[in-house]
């Protein structure tokens, strides 16, 4: 008994510890249910250049998962993101910004800073790319998302580093979000996703996949290049002629036969036809994030997702927004 209690303290954490992937504070999903990534699209009206949009991307192009488990790859070890939430006494920190005039440096009401773990100086797996916040072998987007579960707020960070001569946090730009309110950024503000829209809400969680109810959310997209923005994004990252612009919405038709697929995938693919994808950032096309997670399979869902292709998809009226009426009937029914 004594041995089993050892392990329990050894392998439980502490009350008030940082969590990789812990519990996220309810109600689910995540923000208000009038919120942009949980507004119902699926009579939403199609845009009249839906079908040359999607021709940009190319129509045979198959969607992909960016996500799972472990990558066995030790300059970039898992494939996803990874969130981390803390409690409401985890220290806030400063952290400098590249892009400091379109960067939050603190939470409406709250003291300054961000409550990064200490361990995410020197551990993996709690940054996008999985290494640690002074690796040098780290590189890409190193997105750091943290929640801070009793003050339900979200606090994002873009190419997240720790420099240890300078002895502080630098990232490219960061962005907090409180979980209870609909705070769109400024017009022409990035935040930590190029299209200046909160990450976590975007990703494909397991919990998610793995539990009783559907899932109530649209999922972050990426595609090769984008054309300025629309709402529900703020800012633009590229201006190329004929691509989709930032916060535009992907429906998967709802004539695809999703039948044929395993019930979790099935589930995720639901998604996608009642809250459908939110172009968020510039990378590969038709790829969809979710969390970093050794649950996933990916022999299951990289086939499963990799058979539907952008020509299965419709453009949603750029820009759309529900009728005001009509969203508060939604909320009720939830």
């Amino acid at each position: 008994m004594r041995t089993t209690l050892l392990a329990l303290v050894i392998t439980l954490p502490l009350v008030g510890q940082p969590i990789r992937n812990g519990q996220l504070p309810a109600p689910l999903p995540l923000f208000p249910l009038s919120n942009w990534w949980n507004t119902d699209i699926s009579s939403a009206p199609v845009d009249p250049k839906s079908a040359s949009f999607i021709a940009f991307i190319g129509t045979s192009r198959g969607m992909h998962p960016d996500f799972g488990g472990d990558s066995g790859d030790p300059d970039a070890p898992i494939y996803g993101m990874p969130y981390i939430t803390v409690s409401g006494s985890q220290p806030l920190l400063p952290v400098t910004f590249d892009y400091d005039d379109e960067s939050d440096y603190a939470a409406p009401g709250r003291p300054p800073g961000y409550p990064i773990p200490e361990e995410a100086k020197n551990e993996q797996r709690w940054i996008e790319g999985g290494l640690s916040g002074s690796d040098p072998r780290a590189d890409g987007d190193r997105h750091m998302l943290i929640v801070d579960r009793d003050n339900r707020i979200v606090f994002e960070i873009y190419a997240t580093r720790w420099n240890a001569g300078a002895g502080r946090w630098e990232g490219g730009s960061g962005a907090i979000f409180p979980l209870d309110a609909n705070t769109r950024r400024p017009d022409g503000w990035t935040s930590a996703d190029a299209a200046g829209l909160a990450i976590l809400p975007g990703l494909v969680r397991y919990d998610e996949m793995s539990g009783p109810d559907p899932i109530r959310h649209a999922f972050r997209v990426t595609v090769r290049s984008t054309n300025g923005y629309v709402f529900p994004a703020s800012h633009k990252a590229g201006s190329t002629s004929g691509a989709l612009p930032m916060g535009a919405r992907l429906r998967l038709k709802a004539s695809v036969d999703i039948s044929r697929f395993p019930a979790s995938a099935q589930k995720i693919f639901q998604a996608m036809k009642t809250y459908g994808l939110i172009v968020a950032d510039n990378g590969s096309d038709m790829y969809v994030s979710g969390v970093y997670d050794t649950r996933w399979d990916n022999d299951v869902l990289n086939p499963a997702f990799s058979a539907i292709k952008a020509s299965d998809f419709e453009i949603v009226q750029l820009g759309w927004q529900p009728p005001s009426g009509a969203q508060r009937r939604r909320t009720v029914r939830h």
